[in-house]
């Protein structure tokens, strides 16, 4: 595919802070490509250089066929030249302007007919479904609302890429949850390119075509769609970033590999490497909890049962080690699964990561 984006050895300091050493990145025509990672990893630092507000101390950014920023020769080309639409984590909606004169702002700048100008507005008030409000101010309207305005504003002058920071991050739960779709279809819609910064796992999964995990130092630790992601984790980083994470230290003796210190083995192919210790991760999803022993297992105690509406969480006690596991309440009645603290269990896994176990501590340190 026909990349539209590409970051070449880019780095990027703040005084003695350095937010990106060495950075290559490339992004593809039409796809919508989410930046994921924990807060200050430099995700914003990186949409702002690619629109032009920071400029890299080395490296090179392309947008298409045409160099906007490059150390090497000096090359810079403006934010307001590089065809940009982008959207702020605070909408950025000037608070004295109706909708209509926020979203034809950019197209006043561009100079453009007073006709085209009223026809492309109202068809955009159209599509992010604002007919009607168009002479509203921004105080008359809720916080979904003013960000369909500050898409709308985006969207106008038809860019060649959609830069989205944390666009939602200042809405409510429910908003939040409809104005990622809302983002999707629209992007599907125009076929834009969409890049998307966010911390918010489950916005990155709903809408990226293909993501990109970051650390807190600023390094990308694996590029793949939601699937690869989450299921096949390059590292433990990944693995331990994205959603909630078991691990279990194991002890292997005499080529069997036990839970802790104790003696049950664990019930699943052992690891291919070699490390001084190990840990298996894995996902309370992953975890199969029974009232019987029904094959390969591990006996456990319920250290801890919480019921949470649609869901059973539990935490299990297997030979010292704790891990927590989750059933959906109706099976769990159904099933014979609604346990109490205290009261025996067996387990098994459908998959397990094994991890040198000196990884993980210098994951806790990032």
């Amino acid at each position: 595919m026909e990349n539209i984006i590409t970051i070449e050895g880019v780095f990027k300091s703040y005084g003695d802070h350095k937010v990106h050493e060495g950075l290559d990145l490339t992004i593809q025509k039409g796809e919508c490509f989410t930046l994921l990672g924990p807060s200050g990893c430099g995700k914003t630092v990186l949409i702002r250089l690619i629109a032009g507000h920071e400029v890299p101390e080395q490296g090179k950014i392309s947008i298409g066929e045409t160099v906007v920023a490059d150390s090497a020769t000096g090359a810079y080309i403006p934010p307001e030249r590089r065809g940009l639409g982008v959207v702020f984590q605070d909408y950025a909606v000037w608070p004295h302007m109706t909708v209509y004169e926020n979203i034809a702002y950019p197209l006043k700048m561009e100079k453009r007919d007073k006709k085209e100008i009223d026809e492309l507005v109202m068809r955009m008030i159209d599509i992010v479904g604002m007919k009607g409000m168009e002479k509203r101010l921004p105080s008359e309207l809720s916080g979904g609302q003013q960000q369909r305005v500050a898409l709308a504003r985006a969207l106008v002058a038809d860019p060649n890429v959609m830069l989205l920071d944390e666009p939602l991050s200042n809405l409510d739960a429910n908003l939040r949850e409809e104005m990622r779709f809302e983002i999707k279809a629209l992007q599907r819609k125009f076929g834009i390119t969409v890049m998307y910064v966010t911390h918010d796992q489950e916005v990155a999964l709903a809408i990226s075509d293909r993501l990109a995990i970051m650390d807190s130092k600023g390094k990308i630790r694996q590029i793949g769609n939601p699937y690869e992601i989450f299921e096949k984790p390059a590292d433990l980083f990944v693995f331990k970033f994205m959603g909630i994470a078991n691990f279990l230290n194991i002890t292997e003796k005499n080529g069997k590999f036990c839970v802790g210190e104790g003696t049950q083995e664990v019930p699943y192919a052992g690891p291919t490497g070699k490390a001084a210790k190990w840990v298996v991760g894995f996902r309370p999803s992953d975890v199969t909890i029974m009232r019987e022993a029904n094959g390969n297992c591990l006996k456990g105690t319920i250290q801890r049962a919480s019921y949470l509406g649609n869901t059973m969480d539990y935490a299990i006690n297997v030979d010292g080690e704790v891990l927590r596991t989750e059933v959906v309440t109706h099976e769990a009645i159904s099933n014979n699964l609604m346990f109490n603290e205290g009261e025996e269990c067996y387990i098994s896994f459908k998959a397990l990561h094994w991890f040198d176990a000196e990884q993980l501590k210098e994951v806790e340190e990032l």
